[in-house]
């Protein structure tokens, strides 16, 4: 069964649904599709502007980390500047959990509409963990320095309505799927030449940016991952208790 499902739903508007419910974990099997499934947009005449959603409980409740290794994160920061890459503006519609590397997933968006009680989170300091999915980047571009710099240190939970007040997400909507679909709409309407065009422009340094993030993050995440520390956050995680770090 195909982790990703895309279809045209409106005019000149696809939708790309991750379809591994309830909580929408993502391993370089579904992100490879995923970019698949973006790429072979890129020169679709009919389609101009795409949402990305997920069915389940969550958008993406992170990166699914069970024996991944340092060429592991590397393979998978490939397909990931794959989706940073593509021609077509994208909408997030985020519900439930942006935890992560889902946050990451969202972030990859032009824009975000969120639920009221969406939670996203860059939650890897609490996992003994370095961010990763190029929010090096895209968090402080999107909510500046200061912000970025305390959601990373802390970990903490925003919810969608404290994410649009921060300018994390860009819209609120009780059903975010179908006020992105509705925003996509509205972008769709615009001149289909143009759309590619003015995303790159508008993209390319951040792009740029992020193709060497991912490097640096990947080095620093592979360079955590035999520790205690991240031994003991993912275990208290998963324990749903308070991490006891150890290492200094």
């Amino acid at each position: 069964m195909n982790d990703i499902a895309c279809e045209l739903v409106a005019d000149r508007v696809a939708l790309l649904e991750l379809r591994r419910p309830p909580h929408n974990f993502v391993d370089e099997k579904t992100l490879t599709e995923l970019a698949d499934a973006l790429v072979a947009y890129d020169d679709d005449d009919q389609v101009s502007c795409i949402v990305l959603a997920a069915q389940g409980r969550h958008f993406c409740a992170g990166v699914d980390l069970r024996g991944i290794d340092a060429a592991g994160i590397r393979r998978f920061y490939r397909q990931a500047l794959r989706i940073f890459s593509g021609r077509k503006p994208v909408v997030a519609a985020v519900h439930g959990a942006a935890v992560g590397g889902g946050l990451g997933l969202a972030m990859a968006a032009d824009f975000r509409v969120a639920a009221p009680d969406a939670r996203l989170t860059a939650n890897f300091a609490r996992l003994g963990f370095h961010q990763g999915f190029g929010l090096s980047v895209t968090l402080p571009r999107t909510v500046g320095q200061q912000h970025a710099l305390e959601l990373l240190y802390t970990g903490r939970s925003v919810s969608g309505k404290e994410a649009v007040e921060l300018g994390l997400c860009d819209r609120l909507a009780d059903d975010p799927r179908e006020a992105a679909l509705d925003f996509a709409a509205d972008i769709a309407a615009s001149a289909p030449l143009s759309l590619p065009a003015i995303r790159a422009t508008m993209r390319r340094d951040m792009v740029a940016e992020v193709s060497a993030a991912l490097d640096i993050e990947a080095n620093a995440q592979a360079a955590l991952l035999g520790t205690a520390d991240f031994a003991e956050g993912i275990a208290a995680s998963v324990e749903k208790r308070k991490p006891h770090f150890t290492s200094s």
